[in-house]
């Protein structure tokens, strides 16, 4: 039960953080829990896909080149692009996506919906050390991923032409870029770059509180 505990609570609290935080006009709940529900279905075909790209990675690539793609594209690129979808399907044309913050709390749901089985299954398997582990390194950094996505598609909904697609773009591209990075520093075995994991977490917090509060300030509701 403890262990049970230790996997949900950073997810729950986070959750109920990024709700709260949504000060001047409160998502749907009914919504909202359909954005948690999508985030843990995608883990299933993520799993099989995985699996698919890292069984034909160690076949075709070894050393270095194996670790970047197992980190980039098997792990930060099959996890963003199918959480990407789910979000955009989601709430793209969705009425209650109705100012750029949103984009941020529903693509948090749909992250911490993925992280909350993902964690699950961890910390089952690894035991509390994991779980408390994962409570200030992975759940957080699917989160933050989910605030970068979030951010930009929020901006995206709220333009069009290219500006639109750009902003889309950089939705997918710059969550997959630091998922991948956050990866790589834990995978590559590298001295350097295991010291600057720590550093790396504490810049996405910084960067996610600032594009939670610039999007929160914009809100049209706040007036």
């Amino acid at each position: 039960m403890t262990t049970i505990f230790i996997a949900l609570a950073p997810v729950l609290i986070i959750l109920f953080y990024v709700y709260f935080r949504d000060k001047y006009e409160k998502e749907p709940i009914g919504l909202l829990l359909k954005a948690l529900l999508a985030g843990a279905i995608i883990t299933i075909p993520i799993y099989f896909i995985e699996v698919g790209l890292s069984s034909f990675g160690a076949s075709v690539m070894d050393g270095s080149s194996q670790i970047i793609w197992s980190a980039f594209v098997v792990a930060a690129g099959t996890e963003e692009v199918f959480k990407f979808i789910a979000l955009f399907i989601l709430i793209w044309a969705n009425r209650n996506f109705n100012e750029r913050f949103d984009g941020i709390v529903y693509a948090v749901f749909v992250s911490l919906g993925f992280a909350l089985v993902e964690n699950l299954l961890y910390v089952i398997q690894g035991g509390i050390e994991v779980g408390w582990l994962r409570a200030i390194t992975a759940v957080p950094g699917h989160a933050l991923f989910g605030v970068t996505m979030g951010y930009y598609l929020g901006l995206a909904r709220f333009c069009s032409g290219g500006e639109r697609t750009g902003f889309i773009v950089r939705a997918l591209f710059w969550p997959i870029i630091l998922h991948g990075f956050y990866d790589y520093c834990l995978m590559s075995g590298i001295p350097l770059l295991m010291l600057a994991f720590i550093p790396f977490i504490i810049y996405l917090w910084i960067q996610g509180f600032k594009k939670m509060k610039q999007l929160s300030d914009q809100s049209r509701f706040r007036y």
